[in-house]
């Protein structure tokens, strides 16, 4: 009986309020669990979206740094190739540095070497003025005695000349009492003058038979009055050789230069044949640029056509 009764009071007892109140609460906490995990999520969805727009802010952030170091790497890199240039250029720059104060020093030696040349030539300078101060003073001495010399050498020269002259007209006077008074032997100023027929034929330089005896006579007259000279005047007999103005061109005498030159030649040697010293002889040609008369008549050809003896000093 006990145990039935047992079994009908179990039954009897009623376990779903409790069960209800269990799943309630259990409602209840799940949904609380549902509201902190709601309220979470907002909470971190709200910062994760803030870390998101952090994150693309550092994200442009790291961008615009990323292209100011490329910047700034490109920057260095033009910095270091000019800091090469500038240590190149630096090296290049003190290369010539280096260089000039060696030149400096070399110019600093050269300017003492001629720093002592010129106080050297300096002294050279006084020596050489006080040199020329007493050259001064014995060239003024020289000069009294130069002037007076050069006075007693011209009045020297004069009386030499006035004796060659009269020595001359002597001698010119005694060659035309040997040749006398012909119209083609004459004299002109200081010079005794032949024809040149008398002494050569047309075109030719030899002598013609009858001017030897012409030559001779000349010869003795200026042996006669060369012996009265004194030695210390060096006189010469010059013979020159003159042509007309018509031009000569034949196989020995090209052009009357030559035929002058022979004409004066052949007197000198016939005169030297006489022994008139070859010393005291000379010969010259002057073709027909020396005429004595002006003109082409036959007359003017004739008087420029001629020999002439002149007795001068060397």
């Amino acid at each position: 009986m006990s145990i039935y009764s047992r079994r009908q009071r179990r039954s009897t007892i009623n376990i779903w309020p409790g069960f209800v109140d269990a799943l309630s609460q259990l409602i209840m906490v799940i949904i609380f669990v549902l509201l902190v995990f709601t309220a979470g999520q907002f909470y971190l969805t709200d910062a994760l979206s803030g870390r998101d727009t952090a994150l693309k802010q550092l994200t442009l952030q790291l961008n615009q740094l990323t292209d100011v170091l490329s910047l700034e790497k490109a920057s260095n890199a033009d910095l270091k190739l000019n800091l090469s240039k500038l240590n190149q250029d630096l090296q290049a720059t003190q290369a010539q540095r280096d260089s000039a104060q060696q030149q400096v020093t070399a110019t600093n030696t050269t300017v003492d070497q001629l720093n002592a040349q010129v106080a050297a030539l300096r002294d050279q300078l006084a020596q050489i003025a006080t040199a020329l101060d007493a050259s001064e003073a014995k060239t003024k001495a020289d000069q009294l005695q130069i002037v007076d010399l050069g006075t007693r050498l011209n009045q020297a020269l004069a009386t030499k000349v006035e004796e060659l002259a009269r020595y001359r007209s002597e001698f010119f006077g005694r060659l035309r009492q040997v040749l006398g008074n012909r119209p083609d032997i004459r004299i002109v100023g200081d010079r005794f003058v032949f024809q040149s027929e008398v002494l050569f034929d047309i075109g030719s330089a030899e002598l013609a038979p009858g001017a030897k005896q012409q030559l001779v006579s000349v010869a003795q007259a200026l042996k006669q009055i060369s012996a009265e000279i004194p030695p210390d005047i060096d006189w010469v007999l010059r013979i020159d050789g003159h042509t007309d103005s018509r031009p000569i061109n034949t196989a020995q005498y090209p052009s009357n230069w030559e035929l002058s030159s022979a004409r004066a030649q052949s007197v000198v040697r016939f005169l030297i044949e006489q022994g008139i010293p070859p010393n005291r002889l000379a010969a010259a040609g002057f073709s027909q640029y020396q005429p004595i008369e002006q003109g082409t008549s036959e007359d003017a050809m004739r008087k420029n056509r001629r020999i002439e003896l002149k007795l001068t000093e060397r």
